[in-house]
């Protein structure tokens, strides 16, 4: 018998800067769909908006885009300008 692995975990869309998960929760992003686009960019940085920055800026297509990271601390994406954006992740695992 085969192991099937499927990625799949809780989602949440974000049109300004927030948490994605919990605030200081340990999460594990899978990636994040871009629903629409108007020059907008990411960066996360792990626990808040003055945690370690994880990423530079990012000025991402319309689309899905895989971004496995483990964040222990929790993580925050800050979104400048006008994006519409669903984060898959997995809570409680980093």
């Amino acid at each position: 018998m085969s192991t099937v692995v499927v990625e799949a975990g809780n989602s949440v869309n974000l049109t300004a800067s927030g948490q994605v998960g919990g605030a200081a929760s340990p999460v594990t992003l899978i990636g994040f769909y871009v629903n629409s686009a108007i020059g907008g960019t990411i960066v996360f940085t792990s626990a808040s908006s003055g945690g370690t920055t994880i990423s530079g800026t990012i000025t991402p297509a319309i689309g899905f885009h895989s971004f496995p990271v483990c964040c222990p601390e929790g993580l925050y994406a800050t979104i400048a300008n006008t994006l519409n954006v669903t984060f898959f992740y997995i809570p409680g695992q980093a």
